[in-house]
């Protein structure tokens, strides 16, 4: 049993490899952030095809565009301005105003006025910019601040200067200072009206929850991101949709008054820059492949996305992002890298894997959409990769294989068989290739021999290059007669050919047996028709003529290859062969016309219903102990119709 499976664990030793060797080499890449920008593009594009969920009826935005500042005339607006429309907002009681705009210096007139706005709406959160390593930090408003009504809105960008991450709470590892995010700020009012208060995770005491929903905090290596700065607390930012999404109204609008009266009752109401020209624009997932087709997404949206992911989470039920751990994600990309292997393993024609691949690749990434639609960011580029260099690699290698072994395997048999056998042998190779040659088969099977009569005398009369043409011009007609006739053409001696038919049958039944010894018989009788032929075409040409002798023999024999590493053939051995030898070279002046065919005892009961024949005696044949029943096959008087 051990060897087997030994055998069976060798003979699959280049899946064994290659699989952790291309999912290795994936990972490594990955590990390396070579695969990132890719992976990013792979989740932009699952978002882009997620269908657009519709505004989170909870928030709106008041959105100051072009048109605004051309009717205030300048920008900045002045604090009145600023302090009227808070007024008119507040009037329609709001859960919670958030104030996406930079306000660290008074803007007259209109200051105090503004103060006072800012000293009696306790639910008004105004914003600062931390900055970091490359951002300059903006003071809150100083009214908002000395209330702790302040709150971040510094937004996270990767490489690509996408926007993929939201800060829950930005912090300051060198000062300890924590302060929640505006996003993350406003929701927690709006949620603390309904009587759900923040506390820390059982699963967790880390991370946020909310209700029921659990906010796990963003890793370095989370999902395709690698060694990412995950400074303070962080999450994946799950988009409802494009740019626009939000409800959004102008500012000039609800200065007007030209809004419901109940449009901000119980609602989040964002106030924050939405004209291109202010630059308070940032590219998402839904900006399109690398910003090549920009749609850029507004600050204060951005800001009500993560606000709407809180609470969809916490009333709705609404997924977040979730990734698998590393080791997780490490077993995904060495799965389907098996896969890869296996399929060109199995699937040897180059045409067929790559059509397996294709398939295979279109249903990951298809599976991993449905993750995604579900919630789960799960790796698709690099499994996919491992995929495709696993399978090119096995199917490039079980090619070479393949034709390496139908060279050793045709080296053995493709000079004497015909293709439909041959095909049958390359079936069967694992046989013939173990341990690089046929191991010997015991069997029954029917030996032919054939012999030129009066060659001799035919070589002393024709010089040597005309005979070695004449020569050839009959073994290849005879041969040709083996192999159609589904025999095996053994060997060629001298003015000789050894043929042997059944060695190759899948079923070794009775009935096989004697249709293999039927076959033989009639290339024999075929082979008198043939040389009749030539011996009409020779004499017009002035060549000799000759006539032939047939052997059959019918027995037990044992197949297999015979040689060392210089030279390996593939031969029958066996007492029918030393039979058909005998029956070919016995007793020369025995007439039988231009093909003499004598068969075996054996041969004769498996053939005589189907050919005329005659008993030329009971004879002890040369080499043999025993008698040896020889039976003629007439030609001339063959039945008419076999």
């Amino acid at each position: 049993m051990w060897s087997k499976l030994s055998s069976k664990i060798w003979k699959w030793r280049a899946v064994w490899v290659t699989a952790p060797s291309a999912a290795g080499i994936v990972i490594a890449l990955r590990l390396l952030g070579w695969l990132q920008p890719f992976e990013w593009m792979a989740l932009d594009q699952f978002f882009l095809r997620r269908p657009a969920e519709s505004a989170d009826p909870r928030i709106v935005i008041i959105g100051i565009n072009e048109q605004d500042i051309k009717n205030l005339g300048r920008w900045p607006m002045t604090d009145a301005e600023l302090a009227q429309l808070l007024k008119q907002v507040k009037e329609q009681n709001p859960r919670a105003i958030g104030l996406d705009l930079y306000r660290d210096f008074p803007i007259e007139p209109g200051h105090q006025e503004l103060v006072r706005v800012f000293e009696t709406t306790p639910n008004l959160i105004g914003i600062e910019k931390k900055g970091g390593a490359k951002d300059i930090p903006i003071a809150p408003p100083p009214a908002l601040a000395e209330q702790g009504q302040v709150a971040s809105n510094d937004i996270l960008q990767d490489t690509d200067n996408k926007i993929r991450r939201g800060f829950f709470y930005w912090t300051n590892p060198d000062t300890e200072e924590i302060l929640e995010s505006l996003g993350l700020r406003l929701a927690l009012i709006y949620l603390e009206a309904v009587g759900i208060p923040p506390k820390p995770a059982a699963v967790n005491p880390n991370y946020l929850q909310l209700g029921e929903a659990v906010f796990p905090i963003f890793e370095a290596n989370d999902g395709s991101y690698v060694r990412a700065d995950a400074g303070g607390y962080q999450i994946l930012l799950n988009f409802r949709g494009p740019a626009g999404t939000m409800e959004t109204i102008s500012m000039t609008d609800v200065l007007q008054g030209k809004i419901p009266l109940n449009l901000f009752r119980d609602r989040i109401v964002f106030i924050g820059p939405t004209a291109e020209s202010l630059k308070d624009f940032f590219l998402t997932p839904y900006s399109g492949i690398s910003g090549i087709v920009p749609q850029p997404m507004s600050g204060v949206e951005i800001q009500a996305n993560l606000t709407s992911q809180i609470l969809s989470a916490v009333l709705d039920g609404r997924q977040g992002i979730q990734v698998w751990p590393d080791p997780i994600e490490a077993g995904w990309i060495v799965l389907w890298a098996i896969i890869g292997t296996t399929l060109g393993w199995w699937v040897r024609s180059p045409r067929r894997a790559i059509a397996g691949m294709v398939c295979l690749e279109g249903g990951l990434v298809i599976g991993c959409y449905v993750a995604f639609l579900a919630g789960w960011w799960v790796p698709v580029v690099p499994p996919a990769l491992a995929l495709a260099g696993s399978a090119i690699v096995l199917t490039g290698y079980a090619a070479y294989q393949e034709r390496e072994d139908r060279r050793t395997v045709m080296s053995l048999f493709g000079r004497h068989v015909n293709p439909e056998i041959a095909e049958a042998i390359w079936r069967d190779r694992d046989q013939i290739l173990k341990e690089g040659r046929l191991p010997g088969r015991k069997m029954t099977a029917t030996v032919l021999f054939t012999d030129i009569k009066d060659f001799s005398g035919i070589t002393e009369r024709t010089d040597p290059e005309t005979l070695m043409d004449w020569l050839n011009e009959y073994m290849a007609a005879m041969s040709q007669l083996v192999l159609d006739y589904g025999g095996i053409v053994d060997k060629f001696i001298g003015d000789s050919i050894m043929a042997v038919f059944g060695v190759l049958l899948s079923e070794h039944t009775p009935e096989a047996i004697a249709e293999e010894a039927q076959k033989a018989v009639r290339c024999a009788v075929e082979m008198a028709s043939t040389l009749y032929a030539l011996n009409l075409k020779w004499q017009s040409q002035g060549l000799p003529t000759t006539s032939m002798r047939v052997g059959i023999s019918t027995g037990m024999v044992v197949t297999g290859t015979l040689g060392g590493q210089q030279r390996l053939d593939y031969t029958t051995i066996g007492d029918s062969v030393n039979v058909a030898a005998r029956l070919e070279s016995y007793d020369k002046s025995l007439s039988g016309g231009i093909c003499r065919i004598l068969i075996s005892e054996e041969t004769y009961a498996l053939v005589q219903d189907k050919f005329l024949t005659k008993l030329i005696g009971n004879v002890r044949l040369r080499g043999r102990e025993r008698p040896t029943k020889i039976y003629q096959v007439l030609i001339e008087t063959l039945r008419q119709g076999d």
